[in-house]
């Protein structure tokens, strides 16, 4: 009692008319919302640790064995088939002219449009070319052993790229190609704006949630560090992609939720409705994915991946990435869901558990209504020039939906929504489990249970002192 009243001297005196759960409700809102969360019994830690300590040393274990070793195929054949392994360099745009397309013998490309032919597309660009303007690029080495090189680089009148004056580039070099002809524009050097966007987002980040924030960006850097050491080589090398991606999912899942929201029971809880979320995608996933023969090698990139690595399971590729794309927004929704169930019943520590459910779950539909929406309109972003292709044929929509390629991304989405909905009602239940297995009534303690006055000694002090005062 006597360090309760040193700790919060100024707290002592009431006037008549202040509320009596009003001081409460305060120091409730102030411990909780700049506090850490409050810890959940020893016996409880153990059962959690139970569970997840096997589980976390099985992805230890799987990294250790899975890790691929030596040097990956294309790096040692010389080759990858995409041309992005060959050797770049610097350069600028120095200055940009019109020119005559004959005078530079460019030829008039084939028509971009549907149904217009090239007779029409000549006579809109001046009699078969012959007066059609081109842009004449001159281009400067800017780094290597030939700085300060220039060549020249036509740009055709309906090019998808053009070029201005002090444009920075990379240009590909060619050793062995003729001395004219070593040097080519690969891309415009997008670095700047890149960086610059970069450095926007993680000061946001930074600004809106200060030491998390920090933490969230360290584990974004480890999330993608394990994506590119581990699971992309190890598939590279002939791993299974569904096993591949379920250690490296867990191990991503593990790193970025203990690290962001701490070592707690919380956490643990948000882990362990993850972990049952992604089996039932991978068990649905499986199954819809044999079920609908999808082969997975539906795009030009996939097609050229199966034609340089044979060895490589395009169907469990397709699965680990439904996998690994659920990931991000299971996390988010478990870990909003334990948060909810804790601070429901730190606020009521009287509420049963049917009413802790029933509340958490309230929160959690308002959660699946935007999220399951934005996961369709995200996929269906990504495949709009897809779609935009069917819609030009005028093709039925049930002709559409069962095609091979729509029909990938409708499982894909359609799978990960029903994790991301089943990881609402799974996750609340753990935590209201938990929650209320380690906080319950003690018998003949009144309203507030035994492990909310352990934790809230303050305010459970000044409750005892208000009803000792006489009236």
């Amino acid at each position: 009692m006597t360090a309760i009243q040193q700790d919060h001297p100024p707290e002592q005196p009431r006037s008549s008319d202040q509320a009596p759960g009003h001081g409460h409700g305060h120091s409730h809102g102030h411990s909780h919302g700049h506090g850490p969360a409050t810890p959940v019994s020893t016996r409880l830690r153990k059962v959690i640790a139970a569970v997840l300590i096997p589980f976390t040393v099985a992805v230890v274990a799987g990294l250790i064995v899975l890790w691929p070793g030596g040097t990956p195929d294309h790096k040692a054949n010389g080759r990858s088939g995409l041309g992005f392994d060959q050797e770049t360099v610097a350069g600028r745009v120095v200055k940009v002219e019109e020119v005559n397309c004959a005078d530079v013998n460019a030829q008039p490309q084939a028509p971009t449009e549907p149904g217009q032919d090239s007779a029409a597309q000549n006579g809109a660009s001046g009699q078969g070319g012959k007066h059609s303007v081109c842009e004449k690029a001159t281009i400067e080495v800017t780094s290597g052993k030939d700085k300060g090189r220039t060549f020249p680089e036509i740009v055709q009148p309906n090019a998808s790229r053009h070029f201005s004056a002090g444009q920075e580039l990379k240009l590909a070099y060619a050793p062995k190609a003729p001395k004219n002809l070593q040097y080519s524009v690969s891309d415009v050097d997008r670095s700047m704006p890149m960086a610059l966007l970069a450095g926007l987002f993680a000061l946001a980040v930074v600004v809106v949630g200060r030491l998390r924030g920090v933490f969230a960006l360290v584990a974004l850097a480890i999330s993608f560090g394990v994506l590119t050491l581990f699971i992309l080589p190890a598939i590279l090398q002939g791993s299974n992609p569904l096993v591949v991606a379920v250690v490296g999912g867990s191990a991503i899942m593990l790193l970025a939720l203990y690290m962001c929201h701490g070592l707690t029971a919380r956490t643990s809880v948000a882990v362990l409705g993850t972990l049952v979320s992604l089996l039932l995608i991978g068990v649905l996933g499986s199954l819809f994915i044999g079920w609908a023969s999808l082969t997975g090698n539906t795009d030009d990139q996939t097609g050229l991946v199966h034609g340089l690595y044979p060895h490589i399971e395009i169907r469990g590729l397709l699965l680990a990435g439904v996998i690994i794309g659920s990931l991000g927004v299971l996390d988010d929704v478990t870990v909003t869901q334990t948060s909810a169930v804790w601070e429901l019943r730190d606020a009521d520590p009287t509420a049963s558990r049917r009413t802790l459910y029933g509340a958490a779950m309230r929160i959690g539909r308002d959660h699946i209504a935007s999220v399951v929406n934005t996961l369709v309109l995200a996929y269906a972003g990504a495949s709009l020039p897809l779609l935009l292709l069917f819609s030009i044929a005028d093709s039925g929509v049930g002709a559409v939906a069962t095609s091979e390629i729509v029909a990938e991304e409708i499982v894909r989405t359609l799978v990960g929504s029903i994790g991301l909905v089943a990881s609402v009602p799974v996750t609340t239940a753990l935590a209201v489990l938990v929650v209320s297995a380690d906080r319950a009534p003690a018998p003949g303690g009144g309203a507030e249970d035994a492990g909310a006055q352990g934790a809230r000694t303050g305010r459970g002090g000044r409750g005892r002192r208000r009803r000792a005062k006489p009236r």
